[in-house]
């Protein structure tokens, strides 16, 4: 076995999730992350945590999707039962086709999410975290050699997580102190407001209230949004490509939308209920170990010099105790490029130019 793959899940267990003896932890393993669980499996015997593995198929879900009537019982007890006694979750991505369910029916993926709202509220209540292992399919998608890919997806993963916090931390104090966030770029000037918001130093550990590796952002729940953006990042969602889309906010709503491509599927999303019209992250990539777009989320969102922004579902460690945030079945990240020809301002001071944090060399010519 490939050693990173034993580093990997090390950084999983030990930084990420923080197993202790007699967690009880459900592995959910993608088809082709089969050696990724042989060493995260191995990891969680050592620590002596209780160990349930799951099946989780693109290409079985979409078979069952496809051909269920639509009527979907709400939250099944023998699913919710699983996740109610779980202490951590750990979700490791590696499918075969990363399209496998786009011609699944908007209308049954739309019912089968909301059905399951209590199970997804219930996990999200676990010390969960979501990872993907370096698959051919994920190189094809980013456009790489395998090998190349592997190296790319290593260089995000095996991080000096502790350096980058304290790096993050920077941010996070920043955006906890601030009450009104400003993007401008080409073709964007969006204002967001953030006060009696906490922003979280997402550090691929539970213990930051973070929950992917990689990580490498710091994200918080903006409100009252005004303004236009434009995502110029290439990304797949729900199977579809989509390119340039446009958004145009009014008192924190999505008025207007366009999209150079995939608008069908952006306004499938908004159509998911009233709170996928509102945006529920604003995030701010910090990792400088993620160095070009995959066309994968779990990384193309922490690359430095992007923001990204999502609409649907707040997250309740952004909100103050006894708040709800913005609520939806949705959380769909969009990303821009803010590397050249913008600007992100708190409080009308910037932080961030041309991709450059005002305490990074060349802040100041940037």
């Amino acid at each position: 076995m490939d050693e990173r793959v034993r580093e990997h899940a090390e950084v999983l267990v030990d930084w990420s999730a923080r197993v202790e003896a007699g967690d009880n932890v459900v592995l959910s393993v993608g088809p082709d992350a089969h050696e990724l669980a042989v060493a995260v499996a191995e990891c969680l015997g050592e620590r002596g945590a209780n160990l349930l593995a799951t099946y989780s198929s693109g290409e079985v879900t979409r078979a069952y999707l496809r051909a269920h009537d639509g009527d979907f019982d709400e939250d099944p007890a023998h699913e919710l039962a699983v996740v109610e006694q779980a202490d951590v979750y750990l979700s490791l991505g590696g499918g075969r086709n990363t399209s496998a369910t786009a011609d699944v029916p908007t209308e049954t993926r739309q019912a089968y999410n909301s059905a399951r709202a209590g199970i997804r509220e219930t996990r999200l209540g676990t010390r969960w975290m979501s990872t993907v292992h370096p698959t051919r399919s994920l190189a094809q998608q980013a456009n790489m050699a395998y090998e190349a890919y592997q190296e790319f997806a290593y260089d995000a993963i095996l991080r000096d997580w502790g350096s980058l916090a304290d790096e993050m931390d920077r941010l996070k104090r920043i955006l906890d102190a601030g009450s009104e966030v400003r993007l401008v770029s080409i073709d964007t000037d969006l204002t967001m407001r953030i006060d009696d918001r906490t922003a979280v130093n997402s550090a691929a550990s539970v213990a930051y209230d973070s929950h992917n590796l990689p990580s490498g952002e710091v994200f918080t729940a903006p409100y009252a949004t005004d303004g236009e953006v434009t995502f110029d990042v290439p990304m797949t969602i729900r199977g579809e490509s989509v390119r340039n889309v446009r958004l145009e906010f009014d008192e924190g709503e999505v008025v207007e939308f366009d999209a150079e491509q995939g608008a069908r599927v952006i306004e499938e999303v908004l159509e998911t209920d009233d709170g996928a019209r509102r945006l529920g992250e604003l995030g701010i990539g910090m990792n400088r170990g993620i160095d070009r777009y995959t066309d994968n989320i779990l990384f193309d969102e922490k690359m430095g010099e992007t923001v990204h922004l999502a609409l649907g579902r707040a997250y309740d460690a952004n909100l103050p105790d006894g708040e709800s945030g913005n609520e939806s079945a949705v959380h769909v990240d969009l990303i821009t490029d803010v590397s050249e020809g913008s600007r992100l301002e708190v409080d009308g001071e910037v932080v961030q130019r041309n991709g450059r944090f005002r305490w990074e060399d060349g802040f100041e010519n940037a």
